[in-house]
């Protein structure tokens, strides 16, 4: 079948993105669903920092490839060997598909599978294979997804089926920026109700785990950004202090507001000197979790005497320490409930052919979570 997708044919490419146009909307081939893979027809997809990045060449991936990773959508066709997915069923796409039997998928920490990670950084699904093309010649797939498109195959291991009342521009958001945020705070802090927390980077995963801070009953929510809107929006979703971490006495802001640091510091911002100063607002014996995604050539510079005189953790977060199957339907359920209200960080809509002018408010902070329609 042909569908219409944002493809990005080079990297890296400088904004105005508006101007110089990285993504251009071409019609592709895509292949009927080979066996253990769906076809899936796209409603809804997040724009998010993790696309931006192949853009600016912050994280490299083979091109051409056809972009997006957060989005939900309704099956159209299965391949051989799905029987627990139906024609007509909705799901939520996830970015890093599980094969469920490599070390880390058995140890029940499917965010790190090694089939999976292989197979996104070569651009292929799970099996090996790219159902795209264009003119004949193969076109990648982001990170097991390319969400951008009217319609995507994707292995069975990156769906989780959702029920069909939950909108789908709500729905597409649990799949990266829910994720990622909330289980930064609940699967890899493991916060506890009365801790205090700081989040650094208030984008769309920033005030997800914000949200899930707040549903964890944490006493002290500090939201931390350089822009003020940002601030101003953690503060109406239940953050009780914002700092911008420009002002020169915000580290020790930090510090008094909390008796010498908070319990929990995560950087969601993917910047070295956000992860810096997450490590320093840290309490003695707390925790620094970073899912942010700094650029490859990076690197944090800190005290072993620090690391070990403090007992301090340091921490990583992929996609949340997630169990897609089991945290999904978890956080859909707290949404449902009120304590999770993560149609607020919705904040723009548009159409795929409005994706460059998107991907500028992305990069300049003007957007929280901007979702296509398709």
């Amino acid at each position: 079948m042909t569908i219409r997708a944002a493809v990005l044919h080079e990297s890296p490419f400088a904004g105005p993105y508006a101007e110089t146009k990285p993504l251009t909307i071409e019609s592709l081939e895509l292949e009927a669903p080979g066996r253990g893979e769906v076809l899936v027809r796209i409603k809804a997809a997040g724009l998010c920092h993790s696309d931006l990045s192949v853009v600016n060449g912050a994280r490299p991936r083979p091109v051409p490839m056809a972009l997006g990773h957060e989005a939900a959508g309704v099956v159209e066709a299965l391949g051989e060997g799905v029987d627990d997915l139906a024609v007509g069923d909705h799901v939520v796409m996830v970015f890093v598909p599980s094969c469920g039997h490599c070390a880390p998928c058995a140890e029940g920490r499917p965010a790190l599978c090694e089939p999976g990670a292989a197979a996104n950084g070569a651009g292929t699904l799970l099996g090996g294979a790219r159902r795209l093309s264009y003119r004949g010649a193969p076109v990648n797939h982001h990170i097991g997804v390319s969400a951008f498109a009217e319609a995507a195959v994707v292995s069975r291991r990156s769906l989780v089926k959702i029920d069909r009342e939950l909108p789908f521009e709500h729905a597409a958001l649990f799949g990266c920026a829910v994720l990622t945020g909330v289980g930064a705070v609940v699967n890899t802090a493991h916060l506890k109700a009365g801790q205090s927390i700081a989040v650094i980077g208030l984008g769309g995963v920033g005030l997800a785990a914000l949200l899930g801070a707040r549903a964890c009953g944490a006493a002290t929510i500090i939201a931390v950004d350089p822009i003020a809107e940002k601030r101003q929006l953690a503060l109406e979703l239940g953050a009780s202090h914002a700092v911008d971490p420009r002002d020169t006495d915000a580290e020790a802001r930090v510090k008094a507001l909390t008796a010498g640091g908070v319990d929990v510091a995560i950087e969601l911002a993917g910047a070295v000197p956000a992860l810096d100063f997450a490590y320093r607002i840290t309490r003695r014996g707390g925790q620094t979790v970073t899912g942010g995604l700094a650029a490859p050539s990076e690197r944090l510079a800190l005290s072993p005497v620090l690391l070990v005189a403090e007992e301090r953790t340091l921490k990583g977060s992929y996609i949340g320490s997630c169990v897609p199957s089991r945290d999904i339907p978890r956080y859909i359920a707290l949404f449902r409930a009120g304590l999770l209200p993560v149609d607020r960080l919705l904040t723009s809509r548009g159409s795929l052919d409005d994706i460059n002018p998107a991907l500028d408010a992305l990069a300049e902070g003007r957007t929280v979570r901007h979702v296509i329609m398709m």
